[in-house]
């Protein structure tokens, strides 16, 4: 039998959460920087952690809002982050979805469902995963480029186009909810089966219900990436009222301005839409990452 000296376990405790205070407050740190330049006087990177003249110039404008200073200035807001926002969001959930769909039917076709070559089928979305979508900027360029000259809608500058490509991520997550229906007892669909269930049946009203979970953790995972995507916005997107924010936050960066504190408001925004849809899956994220659909 083990025996803990009290004074030892303090000491131990003391140590742990001193460790995690440290551990977060690094994390936290680059982001409280960007939230102090985000209330300084001007737009300048460099000066105090703490804003001697604190103002709301940049949130002001970051809103939309015009903003009057002291001194009588009014200053407009230089770009409209409200509306790229709502493009992330747009996009961001209708991707989101879009892949879930495919994903989970997808997944539940390769656990369940005898499928000649199904091994080989799934060793090459995995083998396709490992490759990242920016080396194919260019041919996803001409390949949209080329669609633009026959219907617009799947041309450049087109937010369906966009949606279009980012279902091709749906590979990583296929694996994803597949290794959760492994998981289900086989009695599941046996008892189905017996009572005359269809295989449409047993996945709509068995294992959709067990798979809200991961399903859940896939469409947090999938949102984040499409929110906070640059590379390929940045080369389908062109005209300005288009953009997502992770895009048009870079025009408030060009090389004859840097208008670092309305960026910074800007960044800050860009995590909201993130941060909601967290709070509203989050009482699934961690069975979903940690538990099998069966309890004992």
């Amino acid at each position: 039998m083990i025996v803990e000296r009290p004074r030892d376990l303090m000491v131990k405790k003391i140590c742990a959460h001193g460790f995690m205070i440290f551990f977060l407050a690094l994390i936290l740190f680059p982001f409280l920087v960007v939230l102090s330049i985000s209330f300084r006087e001007g737009n300048f990177s460099v000066g105090s952690i703490i804003p001697q003249n604190p103002t709301l110039e940049h949130w002001w404008l970051a809103f939309g809002m015009d903003y009057t200073r002291a001194d009588g200035t009014v200053v407009t807001p230089p770009y409209p982050v409200l509306l790229w926002m709502w493009n992330s969001i747009k996009i961001g959930l209708i991707a989101g979805f879009g892949v879930l769909a495919i994903a989970t039917v997808s997944a539940y076709a390769f656990s369940r469902i005898r499928i000649r070559g199904k091994g080989a089928m799934l060793d090459g979305l995995f083998l396709i995963q490992m490759f990242p979508t920016t080396l194919a900027l260019v041919a996803i360029y001409a390949i949209f480029d080329a669609l633009g000259e026959v219907t617009p809608i799947m041309g450049l500058n087109s937010h369906v186009a966009l949606v279009v490509i980012y279902l091709a991520a749906v590979t990583l997550h296929i694996w994803t909810i597949k290794g959760y229906f492994d998981s289900i007892d086989t009695a599941l669909d046996k008892a189905a089966a017996i009572d005359g269930a269809t295989p449409w049946q047993t996945f709509r009203y068995i294992f959709l219900p067990l798979a809200v979970p991961i399903m859940s953790v896939v469409f947090v995972l999938a949102f984040i990436g499409f929110v906070n995507d640059y590379p390929i916005a940045s080369v389908l997107i062109r005209s300005e009222d288009k953009m997502t924010l992770a895009v048009g936050s870079r025009l408030y960066l060009n090389e004859f301005k840097y208008l670092w504190g309305d960026f910074a408001a800007a960044a800050i925004l860009s995590g909201l839409p993130i941060t909601v849809v967290f709070l509203i899956a989050q009482k699934y994220l961690v069975s979903g990452l940690s538990d099998g659909a069966v309890k004992g």
